[in-house]
């Protein structure tokens, strides 16, 4: 769901939004930690590693699903958080001083479309999670991080099939296939600003000097009828992509989707108990040699 530079309506909230904007991309980055957590786990000991890292950097950590994670992985290692959002930052260290890894953690605001990156020092292992999709010229970012590793380090390279979904084809019931027909919209409009969403990043990884070691994609399909977290997950989500892409629903669709999203209605998402989160996340193990 994390922060490179940012334009999507799930991952993305640039600094020049409002602060209501940004509450609500953190909520999501938070519930997305939470609703995909053993997916995270479960990637990080997937990693062809060689021997366990000291030192991480989280490239576009948002408001930290992989920081935590790969502390969690690994009790001996530091992570070095980069971020655009001084927002999604500050959250991610009072996660942090919550936990008691406040002295495990750096936090580091910065933009990764910037022509100079700040030091990242020389990390055995590179993390970047749903972030560089968001970079306007992910060759030179990928040569960037080949030459910050350690000799020997590990870039990991993790992508969401684009938003999750979660209602049923047939629903709701007086416009069946919906939220089909929001995510073509919202696709659509990511396509014209974000041309390497869905990219396989096996080749650009190998033009930039990696050895990559392993492709993994991981389905996600988690039951949801009897969870309050996916039920505001699933609302925060399709509340952000209503706000991108409403003028280019039909007004009947825009009637249904307001309706799921009004939360005190009898039609809200959170009413249903036939949730389901369903998505893809694929992940590019590559090795600076």
């Amino acid at each position: 769901m994390n922060n490179a530079r940012t334009h999507s309506p799930h991952h993305g909230a640039s600094q020049g939004h409002h602060e209501h904007a940004m509450d609500g991309q953190a909520e999501i980055l938070d519930l997305d930690a939470e609703v995909l957590a053993e997916h995270t786990a479960s990637i990080t000991a997937w990693l062809p590693l060689q021997s366990a890292p000291h030192d991480i950097v989280d490239l576009g950590c948002g408001t930290g699903a992989g920081t935590f994670a790969l502390l969690d992985r690994f009790p001996h290692a530091h992570v070095t958080a980069v971020d655009a959002s001084a927002e999604h930052l500050q959250r991610l260290r009072t996660k942090a001083c919550t936990r008691g890894v406040e002295e495990r953690v750096r936090t580091l605001q910065a933009d990764l479309d910037d022509d100079t990156w700040p030091d990242l020092g020389s990390p055995d292992l590179i993390w970047a999670s749903a972030s560089m999709h968001h970079i306007a010229h992910p060759d030179r970012a990928l040569r960037t991080v080949h030459d910050a590793l350690a000799p020997g380090g590990l870039f990991a390279v993790v992508e969401l099939a684009g938003h999750p979904r979660f209602l049923p084809e047939n629903a709701p019931e007086d416009r069946p296939g919906l939220e089909e027909r929001v995510h073509a919209a919202a696709d659509r409009r990511q396509a014209e600003h974000m041309p390497h969403r869905g990219a396989d990043w096996g080749p650009l990884l190998t033009a930039a000097g990696f050895t990559v070691e392993g492709e993994r994609t991981i389905a996600v399909d988690i039951e949801g009828s009897r969870s309050e977290t996916i039920g505001r997950y699933a609302t925060g989500v399709l509340q952000r992509i209503r706000h991108a892409i409403a003028d280019r629903l039909t007004p009947g669709d825009r009637t249904a989707l307001d309706q799921l999203l009004d939360t005190s209605g009898p039609h809200s998402i959170l009413r249903r108990d036939d949730l389901t989160v369903r998505t893809e996340r694929t992940v590019w193990a590559a090795r600076r040699i």
